[in-house]
């Protein structure tokens, strides 16, 4: 049976595990209880009333945080000719067609994520078995798949990101750093349960936001009464 380290045991010992906190308690307390040697990160668990199982009770979508998640995202383009050159203007690491997917194919993976243009997706598809497990196959309703690459290369770098319910009905996501603060890392939080809410199925019935959790890196987490969503979000 797994055991917790010292660090953790500490950490897990300033947060009240019946209480639930306000979103701007909790955040202090994910800031407080860090114990790694790294800016950690701030995540957040919001478990939905959906059942992911059908098709109109999926939770998908994308948005652009107001300060980032704290990290560099790396960005490579399948695109040719113009919008190749308009994807490496606009920050992508890499561009290309055939040649980026062979590259690929031999194991090259120092990307996090991939825009194309609807003309190269018949190459693109041929990595599916690669990229689709890492969530990185591009996607028109998120926005990777467009003609407009220097606005999906901007948006991604700036801290645009892609969130999905995952089959117990849980999105999980980064929210930022540690070092960002407590009103940047609010005002993200906010930005982000705003989409989720926006996003609600019209096919889900009863309580959507269930429960709501944040922690840090490798810390435990920290319950937030979802009562406190409506104050956030005014």
């Amino acid at each position: 049976m797994p055991t917790r380290g010292k660090r953790y045991i500490d950490a897990a010992k300033k947060i009240d595990r019946l209480k639930k906190y306000t979103f701007k308690e909790a955040i202090e307390l994910a800031i407080d209880t860090s114990y790694v040697k790294f800016d950690a990160s701030v995540d957040i668990s919001v478990r939905l009333g959906v059942d992911p199982r059908h098709a109109d009770q999926m939770v998908r979508g994308t948005v652009s945080l107001p300060h980032g998640i704290g990290r560099s995202v790396r960005v490579i383009v399948f695109a040719e000719g113009e919008k190749e050159k308009e994807a490496l203007e606009a920050g992508a690491e890499f561009a290309g067609s055939e040649d980026l997917s062979e590259k690929i194919q031999k194991g090259w993976l120092e990307f996090d994520k991939v825009v194309a243009t609807p003309d190269m997706m018949g190459i693109v598809g041929k990595l599916g078995r690669i990229l689709g497990p890492r969530g990185m196959m591009p996607n028109a309703k998120l926005g990777s798949v467009t003609f407009d690459v220097a606005k999906a290369v901007s948006e991604l770098k700036a801290g645009k990101i892609d969130f999905k319910v995952d089959k117990t009905g849980i999105i999980h996501n980064t929210i930022g750093r540690a070092s960002f603060g407590v009103d940047k890392l609010l005002e993200n939080t906010a930005f982000f349960l705003d989409t989720i809410v926006r996003l609600k199925p019209s096919s889900s019935k009863g309580t959507y936001l269930k429960s709501i959790a944040i922690s840090n890196s490798m810390g435990p987490g920290i319950k937030v009464d979802t009562v406190y969503v409506r104050d956030l979000l005014r």
